[in-house]
């Protein structure tokens, strides 16, 4: 099965001191965000967020340009099923941003688990020199996964229909978000697919269709269609890639089909087809 990990980064004295989300703030998947593996760049930039109040900065900090660093703050808020990053007006080459209390809150599980991680491999060193193993073995960074997969959202499995050697797998996500994925019954078995199984789906950027949101058009049942807002656009050579914040809060990030062009705030549409899906077992 496939597990999606991620990185946990050092402690820092900026985020020792904040404080706990209040009950009523949303509840955060923070194992889903911190399962990243250690190359990972994603906390890296919310911690820098966090110590100057400015993504243009956290992303030279992190040696990443600008939209890659607002691309790594979607990717994390998704898993974290929380917003993390809000813009602050005013920042300086319109990078002012500040992080929220969940952000905070999160920078302090991943210091909390860091400090619990280097505790243990540093026991596990010690037992392995003892066993006549490697002391470094505990800490392969071949447990860890990177994806170019710049769309990830944690979902649910809500049904499985068989169709001859595909299963359709359909998704619940966040809010009235739905996805479908479709996928050989080798894959679903092997990853164990199942009704109410939490999974994590992925798409490349480059599968997914953003569209202007056309009133009572109705596409294919074959086809997923998320609607939301233009949160960003940037140029790709004759498309337009933008950012599109759905019903749900997920961003979905896709292309224009040529000549078009969007602005930001307008209603529009992500739509992908299943085969451009992949699945990743978090169970």
């Amino acid at each position: 099965m496939v597990k999606v990990q991620g990185m946990v980064s050092a402690p820092s004295p900026e985020t020792t001191k904040t404080t706990m989300p209040q009950p009523s703030t949303p509840v955060l998947h923070w194992s889903e965000a911190l399962g990243h593996s250690p190359s990972d760049k994603r906390l890296e930039i919310l911690r820098g967020i966090a110590a100057g109040g400015s993504i243009s900065q956290a992303a030279r900090d992190a040696g990443v340009s600008y939209k890659a660093a607002w691309q790594a703050i979607d990717t994390l808020s998704n898993l974290a099923g929380a917003e993390l990053v809000q813009r602050a007006v005013g920042g300086a080459g319109g990078g002012g941003a500040v992080i929220t209390p969940q952000g905070a809150w999160l920078l302090r599980v991943a210091d909390a688990l860091a400090v619990a991680r280097q505790q243990v491999l540093a026991d596990l060193a010690g037992t392995g020199a003892a066993a006549g193993l490697a002391p470094t073995a505990a800490a392969s960074p071949a447990l860890g996964l990177r994806t170019s997969m710049r769309n990830q959202w944690p979902a649910t499995v809500t049904a499985l229909r068989r169709q001859g050697a595909v299963v359709l797998a359909q998704l619940s996500l966040a809010g009235p978000d739905r996805l479908l994925a479709s996928l050989t019954r080798e894959s679903a078995e092997l990853l164990g697919l199942r009704q109410g199984l939490p999974v994590l789906a992925l798409c490349k950027a480059t599968a997914v269709r953003i569209l202007p949101s056309v009133p009572g058009e109705d596409l294919p049942e074959s086809v997923s269609s998320v609607a939301g807002r233009v949160a960003r656009t940037a140029r790709a050579g004759e498309l337009q890639e933008v950012v599109l914040t759905s019903e749900g809060g997920l961003q979905w990030v896709g292309l224009t089909t040529p000549g078009g062009a969007l602005r930001r705030g307008a209603l529009a549409r992500a739509v992908v087809d299943p085969a451009a899906v992949v699945l990743g077992s978090v169970d």
